[in-house]
């Protein structure tokens, strides 16, 4: 089965792929991508190589030399190389339901209870309808950022206290 992706590359590319891996101060990922898309270029006099050999010389999985073939002939040369903008995971709870857990963190709790747990926030949010499904794991996360306590004591590693008074006080005269 023949390549989905052929990377072809024209002279002014390959010079600058070239001079991206050996000048200036790139990201490691950038560079790798830039070698990808040198070693699959098929107009070179070898025909570029295949994404085994490509994995050898390089390191990289198979599967991200098929990711970048795939962004270089569907989104062109800048796509490939550098990273996407807002790569990685969605924020499952947004800015409005957040202000809204943080006002039901600080309001009363349920009858019944004597203060929030992560699995009644999260089910109190589903149940008012601010979100559709929600794990108490999110609901720590989102509290841990916002540096909001389930607890009724300051939070962090050295929790201030007062301490003792061992001078006896100020002696006049």
């Amino acid at each position: 089965m023949g390549k989905r992706y052929i990377v072809t590359l024209s002279e002014p590319e390959q010079q600058y792929l070239k001079n991206f891996t050996f000048t200036g101060k790139r990201g490691a990922r950038q560079i790798n991508h830039a070698r990808i898309l040198l070693k699959a270029d098929t107009n070179q006099t070898h025909g570029g190589c295949c994404d085994r050999e490509i994995h050898e010389a390089i390191g990289v999985s198979i599967r991200t030399i098929e990711r970048v073939r795939m962004r270089f002939v569907e989104e062109g040369l800048e796509a490939a190389i550098n990273q996407r903008s807002g790569a990685g995971r969605k924020r499952k709870i947004q800015e409005e339901q957040e202000a809204h857990l943080i006002a039901l963190r600080c309001s009363e709790p349920p009858v019944g209870h004597a203060r929030w747990t992560l699995r009644l926030l999260a089910d109190q949010m589903v149940e008012l309808g601010y979100i559709d499904h929600l794990s108490h794991e999110s609901v720590r996360q989102t509290l841990k950022k916002t540096s909001c306590s389930l607890g009724e004591r300051p939070v962090g590693s050295s929790p201030h206290s007062r301490m003792q008074n061992l001078s006896g006080g100020w002696r006049s005269s």
